[in-house]
């Protein structure tokens, strides 16, 4: 098991290498195309390898990149399979992020809640793949309120963290209704950055697809790069709509997307993560383009 794991984890590592000399020579060939339509000079880095270029550029279609990127790889599976999702905590959990973890094995379809114990993230990892699962669920606290969930897609990555805010469990939401079984319809709202676009697939392929018919729906609608978190069922009353909140409810912000698992994530590389240079950008979002600004 273990040297096929190592095998496994080469021939990705392999991937991504020719991944990312394939996007140089696609940047170099746009740089080259632009260079020519605007009538410019080739830029002089390109002038040796311009005509190899041009001729490899002839044979390139309109809008068929064709390239299949290590994201395309990731979640090649979605929607063909349920997802199989674990949560766990961090050591020692509190009584709220007990409360916390429970509420999101109620939350999302196919998922199994354990205890952390003694456990390393090494352990849970390997248990994790040695059981097919798709993505791990951990959530963590400061001070016994819940601030951190990281989610881990299996079996190479990504993982992606997320802080949490103004946490409002089941029993504090105001006129809470039942909690539902159906399989959720999902609603993303101004996540059309590329960024953002990355932030959808990682949290809905945590969710299986639902039928038709469902009432149950789970919105992510984001604002100023945070996303907020509500979770409803409606049903229909005289050609009304009426919607009762399920909770939980909360904000998440994105501050880190690292291409590996949970073990690995010292080791790995980061895709993207929030700087501390990037607090004096309150005007630029991530998350969403600028045009798209609500």
């Amino acid at each position: 098991m273990l040297r096929r794991q190592a095998r496994l984890r080469r021939e990705y590592i392999y991937k991504k290498s020719i991944e990312q000399r394939q996007k140089t020579i696609e940047d170099k060939k746009n740089r080259l195309k632009q260079a020519i339509d605007e009538n410019r000079k080739i830029p002089t880095d390109l002038r040796d390898d311009a005509l190899k270029l041009q001729q490899q550029t002839d044979w390139d279609d309109a809008g068929g990149e064709g390239i299949v990127s290590a994201e395309d790889d990731e979640y090649r599976w979605a929607g063909a399979e349920d997802p199989k999702v674990i949560i766990t905590t961090s050591h020692d959990p509190s009584s709220k992020l007990k409360q916390f973890s429970k509420e999101l094995n109620r939350l999302i379809p196919n998922s199994q809640r354990i205890n952390r114990g003694n456990y390393n993230s090494r352990q849970i990892v390997e248990a994790c793949r040695s059981n097919q699962v798709t993505d791990l669920i951990l959530v963590q606290e400061t001070r016994g309120v819940p601030d951190v969930i990281q989610i881990s897609h299996f079996p190479y990555g990504p993982t992606a963290s997320f802080s949490l805010s103004n946490v409002v469990m089941r029993h504090d939401v105001p006129d809470v209704g039942p909690m539902s079984e159906q399989y959720p319809h999902l609603i993303f709202s101004n996540l059309t950055s590329k960024l953002g676009q990355r932030t959808t697939n990682i949290l809905k392929y945590l969710f299986p697809v639902p039928k038709e018919d469902s009432h149950r729906t789970i919105t992510f609608v984001n604002q100023d790069d945070f996303i907020s978190f509500r979770h409803h069922i409606y049903k229909k009353n005289e050609g009304q709509i009426e919607l009762t909140e399920l909770g939980p409810r909360f904000e998440m912000k994105l501050y880190q997307i690292k291409l590996g698992t949970f073990d690995q994530l010292d080791a790995c590389d980061t895709e993207w993560q929030y700087r501390p240079f990037m607090n004096t950008t309150k005007k630029r979002q991530f998350l969403a383009n600028e045009n798209d600004k609500e």
